[in-house]
């Protein structure tokens, strides 16, 4: 049987925005995101994270600083008792600093590669899972996977609502505890009808 996930962006969702982030002294966790993860969990969703890392192809850290920061993130939620399932990055940009990392890939948000990695490689429904972010381009991604989408006011969510076009999130949340609860709800919602 398929898995049903909650796909977060990281950055603005999980922890504070801090542009660029590259150091874990930098990394401040919401209060409410430990609970939110919690409440997910407990209903039945893997909990992954999926994240534009544009400061690696800029050059302000290394793959190893971040996954350092990743697994700070991790002992920081676990303490109060929250687990991520699976991290998944994106170093790339199309215009990159280094080479190595300036390319237009399938992984960069709003294009599906991590959320379409993640789904084989943790054997998720897309059709029966979310995705939450701060930005324009995670409505985007929810849609080109096949997924719903929450958009948080926390992070760039405060002016995102302005840039979104045609795009339309499923539900507009103040933080990624009331996108929880509301995850939990219409799922609760979706199984009575």
């Amino acid at each position: 049987m398929a898995n049903r996930a909650v796909f977060l962006d990281r950055d603005g969702t999980v922890i504070e925005e801090v542009n660029y982030l590259s150091t874990i002294e930098e990394m401040q966790v919401y209060p409410f995101s430990a609970e939110a993860l919690r409440r997910l969990r407990a209903a039945g969703f893997l909990v992954v994270i999926i994240s534009n890392q544009s400061a690696i192809a800029r050059g302000y850290l290394n793959e190893a600083d971040l996954e350092k920061i990743h697994s700070e993130l991790a002992r920081r939620l676990t303490q109060e008792g929250a687990r991520i399932d699976r991290f998944y990055y994106c170093p790339h940009h199309a215009e990159a600093t280094l080479e190595r990392y300036r390319q237009v890939c399938e992984c960069r948000k709003p294009r599906p590669g991590m959320i379409l990695r993640a789904a084989a490689d943790l054997q998720i429904d897309l059709k029966a899972s979310f995705v939450v972010g701060d930005r324009a381009g995670d409505v985007g991604v929810a849609q080109e996977a096949g997924c719903r989408s929450v958009l948080v006011k926390t992070g760039y969510g405060k002016t995102a609502v302005e840039q979104l076009g045609d795009l339309r999130p499923d539900y507009v949340a103040e933080n990624l505890l009331e996108a929880a609860d509301w995850i939990i709800a219409y799922e609760g919602q979706s199984a009575i009808q």
